[in-house]
């Protein structure tokens, strides 16, 4: 059973329930969705098609395929749990200050998603171990991240502007849209209807959502695919990977149908599991 969207919590004590079941659903959804992150991923490098992303990792073998796993699931369940914990903890003061219900609703969304990007190296490190390019050359999560070391902390944040310009703006989108949507669906009794609407209305918004900020992802893995090299201007990257692409918009948003086949079951798996954590918790 999900929890009103309107239901304020107490500032009694710390509120742990939220940073918990961030951390829960954001398990659950990285384990089931990694494989298709990643056919993504290589579509977004390299510009191709995913039948050609798709023969590249069955050929590299299963180890492959979940090679890269740990950054993400370390990054993951970190950053949703920091996402719905410092939302909270920064909504729920403000609306007992008498602030308005929507900016408050920002302003603990922009907080939220800035405070993920302290977590960036491990999206850093993942992007590496995604590549095929870098097989050979890295080994595993603890062997890239003692790689990196040599070139200073600024090559663990290569790519932070991409970064701070999507989490933020996109945790307003999702908080917001999330709770417009639990205010407007009558609640069921029948526990199936319940968790269907959880997952639906999570889906559609992670689609949504995906599809505005996917140019920014472009930018962030032409960014973060480069190692010990002079740090680059975001938007001239975008207008390189533009020109490399033939000059032609739509190859920017190559892979974006992929990315909303794993947006829709990414962002419905987790506002399934995150509601029903939270029903078990609270």
């Amino acid at each position: 059973m999900s929890v009103p969207a309107t239901k304020y919590i107490s500032r009694n004590k710390f509120n742990w329930q939220e940073f918990v079941c961030g951390w829960g659903a954001a398990f659950i959804n990285v384990t089931v969705t990694y494989p298709i992150n990643k056919l993504i991923f290589r579509q977004i490098l390299h510009g191709i098609k995913a039948k050609s992303a798709f023969i590249q990792l069955k050929n590299e073998g299963l180890y492959y395929l979940y090679r890269g796993i740990l950054p993400p699931l370390c990054q993951k369940t970190l950053s949703l749990s920091i996402m719905f914990g410092v939302y909270e903890e920064v909504r729920q003061p403000l609306l007992q200050m008498g602030v308005n219900p929507y900016t408050s609703k920002i302003m603990g969304a922009l907080v939220s998603g800035s405070t993920e990007a302290l977590l960036m190296p491990f999206e850093r490190v993942q992007t590496l171990l995604s590549n095929a390019q870098y097989h050979n050359e890295y080994k595993n999560t603890l062997h890239t991240f003692k790689a990196l070391k040599k070139y200073g902390i600024g090559e663990y944040y290569r790519g932070l502007v991409p970064i701070l310009l999507r989490n933020g703006p996109s945790n307003v989108g999702f908080f917001i849209l999330r709770e417009e949507v639990q205010n407007r669906i009558p609640r069921s009794k029948s526990e199936i209807i319940r968790t269907s609407g959880e997952f639906i209305s999570g889906a559609l918004i992670g689609v949504f959502l995906s599809c505005v900020f996917y140019p920014l992802n472009v930018m962030k893995i032409a960014m973060q695919n480069k190692v010990g090299v002079e740090y680059e201007n975001p938007w001239n990257v975008l207008v390189q990977v533009y020109k490399e692409r033939g000059g032609k918009v739509r190859y920017i948003y190559r892979g974006v149908n992929m990315n909303c086949t794993r947006a829709f079951l990414s962002w419905g798996v987790m506002n399934t599991a995150y509601e029903h954590i939270k029903a078990f918790v609270y």
